[in-house]
């Protein structure tokens, strides 16, 4: 033991550097960086940081070698880019985002992610233009990840995620859609306008097409937790509110229809939904043999094509 204590003294003393030797390597370090010898460079400078931890004297070299490194990977990163060796550019941008995060340079660390980010969007295109959703979304996953502000590709992510369902019927790929849908169309800065509409839209597409398709499994229970999850996230989610007032209707739960319709119809801004959720409302009461609250629901129907339907079912109550 007395040896070994001996010898690792011995090694600590060999590689334990001066303040001069480090000054000299720091030296180096700049001179390269200053070349564009990024490789070099980031070599001299992790050794600066390396060999300079514990020295006081050395403190300043080793801030700014700490500050300097990362940019060292990001440049290289973005030479592996220009050369189109996608793989070699993410592997530095990532190496850039990881040394800036462990150095507490927010900045820098964003600035590496979006590339990182950026290649995985690239990587990911030629499988999502192939429509091969799965191989697409293992990728953009990752590069949403890196950076979620990424719109494009969040997009792209989420529709991977539902065309998946629409393929598999698996309700978990809808479900990591809806979650990233809703993440982007929540994004209130006006740059991001455009995106959040479009996360809108494809929301309400992506949902009438799972209740078209659960519909035609007769899986009402099925919409209804997809609703109910929608509304635990959005409880003022008008879309979720509608499609499970449906689901209830096409269910013949008449209970749970007039439980929940005045509550589905205050949610709606279009006049046509609205009044669908009273026609489905005055239905149930009608079928429960309820007839002053059907005829009161019925008459709150006013556009779209339940306007007919109402008008027929007050004539055939008037009687």
């Amino acid at each position: 033991m007395k040896k070994l204590f001996v010898s690792v003294i011995a090694l600590l003393a060999a590689v334990s550097l001066s303040a001069q030797d480090l000054t000299a390597i720091y030296n180096e370090a700049a001179a390269a960086y200053g070349a564009k010898d990024f490789a070099g460079a980031a070599a001299k400078f992790e050794q600066v940081i390396d060999q300079g931890m514990d020295s006081e004297e050395a403190a300043s070299l080793v801030a700014t070698a700490k500050k300097t490194l990362p940019n060292c990977y990001f440049y290289l990163g973005g030479g592996a880019l220009k050369a189109k060796k996608y793989d070699e550019a993410l592997k530095n941008f990532t190496k850039s985002a990881e040394l800036a995060e462990l150095y507490g340079d927010m900045n820098q660390m964003a600035k590496a992610n979006s590339w990182v980010a950026k290649i995985y969007q690239m990587q990911g295109g030629d499988a999502f233009n192939n429509k091969d959703y799965a191989t697409a979304s293992a990728i953009f996953a990752k590069g949403y990840a890196a950076d979620p502000d990424n719109t494009d590709m969040a997009l792209n992510l989420a529709m991977s995620y539902c065309e998946m369902f629409m393929n598999s019927g698996d309700m978990a790929q809808y479900e990591k859609g809806m979650d990233i849908y809703e993440a982007v169309a929540a994004k209130t800065h006006p740059k991001y306008a455009d995106a959040a509409a479009k996360a809108k839209e494809m929301i309400t597409l992506y949902t009438t097409n799972m209740v078209a398709k659960l519909q035609t499994a007769n899986d009402f229970d099925g919409i209804i937790a997809a609703a109910d999850a929608m509304l635990a996230k959005n409880p003022a989610s008008a879309l979720a509110e509608k499609v499970r007032l449906q689901a209830y209707a096409n269910k013949k739960d008449f209970a749970k229809v007039i439980e929940l319709a005045q509550t589905a119809a205050d949610a709606q801004t279009d006049p046509e939904d609205k009044s669908l959720m009273y026609y489905l409302l005055g239905a149930a009461y009608n079928a429960k043999e309820m007839k002053p609250q059907a005829i009161e629901a019925f008459r709150k129907v006013t556009a779209g094509p339940a306007a007919e339907s109402a008008k027929a079912a007050l004539a055939e109550l008037s009687k």
